[in-house]
């Protein structure tokens, strides 16, 4: 029942995982002092919104890239240069705010170049790992990967909350960086990780080759359900913009940070318990339920009249979409040849980050229109109901199994 751990067996991914641990709050910090020093120089929340669309738009363009490129390239440089990229850029926006630069398209451009940066390198990172670690193993290699994720997310804006008054922005900045060093010396330590089509050799990536993964989502059944699943989860039932109404009208304005918190601490509690669910072989059925359990969670989320009771609803989601994540990568990674890993997990992290962004446009309009509470429990509602009706529309799909995986080109020493 507790936390599988059985891929720290395995050196080069234990180094990776807890290299993350450190880059992963170190990343947290440049998380929350960016939105900051947008508002600090402008006095407009609408410069701190524009930082998202800036960031998103170059990090879909090179997750696809770099997903791309991880399929005719040494995953391992790949996955180096992206990292050191994160962490030069990190240096940057210090040196910014060390010279005093009240530049907000500076800050901007240099946001834009990080987030392209963290697209590539998230794409590529998540096909290096079943190069690491045995099929049967994935599961519980992103689970514990995904832990580590949200558990800076709610350990690192407390940490950058209690540093900021006292350090100030530059050294938070400039812990960032350094921070990236820890995985910069984990990708190091990796062996070598050459492309297994083509004979190894090295290729150009071209618009091309990446249409060859939306060709072979288009094609493949369960990998289009997969992402119509995950999608649905996130654009449906993701009630994160209606956080800041429903704090102030039923609950106090000051709460806000216990439900993103709770979010958080449920999938944290479901990383801790991922024995429970990591050896289940029926992956396609896994993300059905993670995804109706979501919604249901989410439902009565909306119905909650009290901030204990909307936690706990909040804590339930979050560990359900964990597991989502967890079966929608493995999934991802087992399903298709090894040559073909990079450029479908770039179109996961396109997705994955696109989905919420578009959730809240339709939360905040459907808010605006109707009131938060129809607006977040029809939208949990129908998640479920999206679970449901994938799971009865396409047997492929509720047949899928861990034993269809495609046997990765292992470079494990």
């Amino acid at each position: 029942m507790l936390v599988d751990v059985r891929p720290l067996r395995v050196g080069e991914f234990r180094r990776l995982w807890a290299a993350g641990i450190v880059t992963g709050l170190g990343a947290q910090l440049t998380a929350i002092v960016v939105p900051l020093q947008l508002y600090g120089f402008t006095g407009s929340s609408a410069y701190v919104g524009l930082a998202g669309l800036v960031g998103f738009v170059p990090m879909a363009a090179a997750a696809l890239w770099g997903g791309a490129l991880a399929d005719v390239r040494d995953r391992r440089l790949v996955l180096l240069a992206t990292t050191a990229g994160i962490g030069l850029t990190s240096l940057m926006l210090w040196a910014q705010t060390w010279a005093h630069l009240r530049s907000v398209g500076l800050l901007l451009v240099l946001v834009g170049v990080q987030q392209a940066l963290f697209g590539a390198n998230s794409a590529v990172g998540r096909a290096v790992v079943p190069r690491l670690v045995a099929p049967e193993l994935l599961p519980a290699a992103n689970a514990l990967q995904s832990m580590v994720v949200l558990s800076a997310g709610l350990a690192g804006p407390l940490l950058a909350g209690v540093l900021l008054p006292v350090v100030g922005s530059q050294v938070l900045y400039l812990a960032d960086a350094v921070a990236v060093g820890a995985t910069v010396w984990a990708v190091w330590r990796l062996p070598a990780l050459p492309p297994t089509c083509g004979g190894g050799q090295r290729r150009e990536v071209n618009i091309r080759q990446i249409a060859e993964g939306f060709r072979l989502v288009a094609r493949h059944r369960v990998l289009s359900v997969v992402y119509l699943a995950d999608f649905a989860a996130l654009f449906l039932g993701l009630p994160t913009a209606l956080f800041p109404q429903l704090a102030s009208e039923r609950f106090h304005a000051s709460d806000i940070g216990v439900l993103y918190a709770a979010l958080s601490a449920g999938g944290v509690l479901a990383g801790l318990l991922s024995g429970a669910f990591t050896r289940v072989g029926r992956h396609g059925i896994a993300v059905a339920v993670s995804v109706g359990v979501w919604g249901l969670a989410v439902a009565g989320f909306g119905l909650a009249g009290s901030l204990v009771v909307a936690a706990g609803w909040l804590a339930l989601a979050g560990g359900a979409l964990l597991v989502l994540g967890v079966f929608r990568r493995t999934v991802l990674q087992t399903a298709v040849p090894d040559g073909m890993r990079g450029r479908l997990q770039g179109i996961d992290t396109v997705v994955a980050a696109g989905g919420p962004r578009l959730g809240d446009l339709a939360h905040g309009t459907a808010g605006a229109a109707l009131g938060p509470t129809w607006a977040v429990t029809g939208g949990g509602v129908l998640a479920a109901a999206a679970a449901l009706a994938l799971l009865l529309l396409f047997p492929g799909f509720r047949h899928h199994r861990a034993a269809d995986a495609v046997p990765p080109a292992s470079t494990r020493r």
